[in-house]
């Protein structure tokens, strides 16, 4: 089977979703949400098609729909809908790659005895972790590596988002001895051809077959 990479950030907000959009172009990958929650307006995969330009059939059916924009578990919940964790298996796309983002960050829960991490600690798949640049970046990273080697979860490496920040880069991937994959700046406008210019100048597709 061809490469699978998981794509989680260090909290939510931080640009999974662009970032998962221009990863999976870049790679020739698939996509996979395995959770939507939240159901009005455009959804993650909805938006990775817009914005990476995919194919409809690039992408891998969410496996829940919830209609509650929340927390998976607290979406769940309230749509009356039970997550089975055990039933989160990763999809064979044969010879493409496929991309798997996640929601918020590590810890988010799916079940009040299950959280996202658990998920990938099963799945021994590599990791991306994407983290911001701005303040607070350094303890929410380092907490989130560790968090992730105490589970024993490959770390492929770590990706910025954001504006230039020297300082906390080099801190985060000396301490967390950790691979900088490169930086995806913010992209104005945002669209198909951009996103794509951003990760032809930031990132190296070897990296990601490491």
């Amino acid at each position: 089977m061809s490469r699978r990479i998981v794509v989680t950030g260090t909290d939510t907000g931080v640009g999974k979703t662009v970032f998962s959009a221009g990863l999976a172009d870049f790679l020739g990958a698939n996509y996979w949400k395995p959770i939507q929650a939240g159901l009005e307006g455009e959804t993650d995969s909805q938006f990775v098609v817009r914005l990476g330009g995919l194919s409809d059939d690039r992408i891998v059916p969410e496996r829940y729909r919830l209609e509650t924009p929340a927390s998976p578990y607290h979406a769940a919940e309230i749509d009356g809908v039970r997550i089975d964790a055990e039933s989160l298996d990763v999809p064979d796309t044969g010879d493409r790659p496929l991309v798997i983002e996640g929601a918020g960050g590590l810890m988010v829960p799916l079940s009040r005895s299950t959280l996202y991490i658990d998920i990938f600690a099963r799945w021994h798949l590599p990791v991306v972790l994407c983290a911001r640049t701005a303040l607070g970046t350094i303890n929410h990273s380092l907490l989130s590596i560790e968090a992730l080697r105490n589970r024993k979860i490959e770390i492929l490496g770590i990706a910025f988002i954001g504006e230039r920040n020297s300082d906390s880069e080099c801190a985060i991937c000396e301490i967390g001895r950790v691979w900088r994959l490169g930086r995806l700046p913010r992209v104005s406008p945002l669209t198909t051809s951009t996103l794509q210019a951003a990760f032809t100048t930031a990132f190296n597709r070897d990296d990601f077959s490491r």
